[in-house]
């Protein structure tokens, strides 16, 4: 018998305001537990617009605490009443004017297992986002959850390969990427990177986006959420690019053990030869 995960990726448009944004996807978990959804993940900075497009305070009022904040309790009880795992990406404040892009991680049974705070900080036109946040101090945690070892790596993460292999090391075999990603910077990338990283971590990706233009900048969040085996193949279709999705996929995790088998990538590392990789 197969040893199958059904996971699910929840993508987003902007509604205009953050109750109404918490409601969906709430709405959206409820939708995947019932599709039999074991594990699920939320779009990146999920209750609030992309607000890195524009320089503004006004935008740190979206910051709360993790795990004492509203929204994370209320995921906790989500949970546990669906049963299932989430991964919830949320604008978290450490102390007064400290700042992270950070997903909290809930298991089944509502019980909040820790954080990842994103490491890799983009500032450049319309992903302002050295304003809003501190670069992440977590390293790459890997969480036992109900459904196994994961990890997250968020967004512009998903451009530096050493993350994704510390999480590999780790043991992760489920990876999510929550992203804001938009048309004409990065879409030439979403079908490359995520898959590459999958083949050369020997793991499932699960690689969220959001959808539509914001009221903040001309940034088109092109969605396009995906599944990805560690083989680099699609795990069904990818998402709309441009409506609300729930996508729901079973991945089959023997599927790990027989690629790793026969490309042994985890026993020919050389991580002695590796020191000028790490040197400022």
């Amino acid at each position: 018998m197969s040893n199958l995960v059904r996971a699910a990726l929840v993508q987003q448009r902007w509604t205009g305001d953050k109750d109404s944004m918490i409601a969906g996807a709430v709405d959206a978990i409820g939708t995947a537990a019932s599709q039999g959804a074991q594990v699920v993940c939320l779009q990146e900075l999920f209750y609030g617009p992309y607000f890195c497009q524009v320089q503004d305070a006004d935008y740190y009022s979206y910051t709360e605490g993790i795990p004492d904040g509203p929204t994370t309790k209320l995921l906790q009880e989500v949970a546990e009443r669906h049963g299932i795992v989430i991964v919830a990406p949320m604008y978290e404040e450490e102390q007064a004017g400290v700042y992270y892009n950070t997903a909290a991680v809930i298991d089944a049974d509502g019980k909040y297992l820790g954080k990842y705070r994103k490491n890799h900080i983009p500032q450049v036109k319309g992903f302002w986002e050295k304003f809003y946040f501190r670069p992440g101090n977590t390293g790459y945690p890997v969480f036992d959850t109900a459904v196994g070892r994961i990890g997250v790596y968020i967004c512009y993460d998903r451009h530096f390969p050493e993350g994704w292999r510390a999480l590999g090391l780790a043991g992760a075999k489920i990876v999510f990427n929550p992203s804001a990603t938009s048309r004409g910077l990065s879409q030439y990338l979403w079908r490359l990177e995520q898959p590459a990283a999958a083949v050369a971590n020997e793991y499932y990706v699960g690689a969220i986006n959001r959808v539509g233009v914001e009221p903040l900048g001309d940034n088109d969040f092109y969605g396009q959420t995906y599944f990805v085996d560690p083989r680099g193949e699609l795990v069904g279709d990818a998402a709309s690019d441009t409506e609300d999705e729930v996508v729901v996929r079973d991945l089959d995790m023997d599927k790990l053990s027989e690629v790793r088998n026969l490309w042994q990538f985890y026993r020919d590392r050389r991580p002695d030869s590796y020191d000028p990789l790490v040197a400022p």
